[in-house]
């Protein structure tokens, strides 16, 4: 019930700011907008919104493979889209629900699949970038936020592929004698992710990430160019999509939340053709709809089949 009523606070917090953006977009410039949008491409972004779950899916319960954890994978694809409940949670973190499920569905510790939910993290953090990468190559477009996230990817990566800065970075965290007893299962953890990240699994689950983030990025340009007169390379609409998301995790707010929005919408306006602040309101507001929004619906969905299936916390 607890966590029911933070999904319910993080919604409604939501729906607040979303209701805000709307009304700075000027709410009647937005419905003309919408008037004359052709809806069949708001469809055809939530099959790519559903293509990129499918090939995240393929990509966590890859990860689970390699850890050698047997999950079936009807329960493995239940439990992953529950996580999506918690995709307005900052950073995603909440997505550690993951590791909880499984261990109610299934009986394994949660130090065991934590470190596919960081991995899943780190490797769409890291598939995000290189989008945005080409992007910038070509349209020198949000350099800043690329060459940021840029550095935060490489730092991280740093902490998981070189052992002795990870283990001591562990040791220095659980100095405290209160947190001392957490550094057995921060050490599992750590060599979870790094397993996850030897150069043959980081290949495969590298273009699986690049190939779904796509997918949702192709959404956007699809719904861009729904209204009458807009337009916008597919090119350019990776890069958008994919700094702004980045821009909206690492600023560790629920799903991102206005800073993502905002960032699309200033970037669309300013790049983009045909396409007015209204426009870019509206293409913004229907792109998080058909991706971030239609996730935590499913996920809602599935994380109250996953709880009744796993029956009451033991004692």
């Amino acid at each position: 019930m607890a966590r029911a009523r933070q999904i319910f606070v993080l919604v409604v917090a939501a729906a607040a700011v979303l209701a805000a953006f709307t009304l700075v977009g000027d709410v009647r410039q937005i419905g003309d907008r919408l008037g004359g949008f052709a809806w069949w491409t708001f469809a055809a972004a939530l099959g790519l919104a559903l293509a990129n779950y499918g090939l995240r899916f393929l990509r966590w319960h890859g990860y689970l493979r390699t850890r050698q954890l047997a999950v079936p994978p009807g329960t493995s694809g239940l439990v992953f889209v529950a996580g999506f409940a918690m995709a307005v949670t900052p950073g995603k973190l909440g997505e550690l629900i993951k590791s909880y499920l499984l261990r109610q569905l299934t009986g394994i510790p949660i130090a065991a699949t934590a470190s596919v939910v960081i991995a899943e993290r780190v490797s769409d953090l890291l598939a995000l970038l290189i989008l945005a990468v080409i992007g910038v190559a070509i349209y020198g477009v949000a350099v800043e936020v690329v060459i940021g996230s840029a550095a935060v990817v490489a730092l991280g990566l740093a902490f998981i592929l070189w052992r002795g800065l990870g283990v001591w970075t562990i040791e220095l965290v659980t100095t405290p004698r209160r947190l001392a007893r957490l550094r057995p299962k921060l050490l599992e953890v750590y060599d979870g992710l790094a397993a996850l990240a030897r150069p043959r699994v980081l290949l495969w689950s590298t273009v699986l990430s690049v190939a779904a983030w796509a997918c949702e990025g192709l959404g956007f340009a699809l719904i861009v160019e729904g209204f009458p007169g807009a337009s916008v390379a597919v090119g350019l609409a990776l890069l958008i999509y994919a700094a702004t998301t980045i821009a909206g995790a690492l600023s560790f707010l629920p799903g991102g939340l206005g800073v993502t929005e905002g960032a699309m919408t200033l970037l669309l306006v300013a790049n983009a053709t045909g396409v007015d602040r209204g426009t870019a309101t509206a293409a913004t507001i229907l792109t998080r709809l058909a991706t971030l929004w239609f996730a935590v619906a499913l996920g809602a969905v599935a994380l109250v089949i996953a709880r009744r299936r796993a029956g009451p916390d033991p004692a």
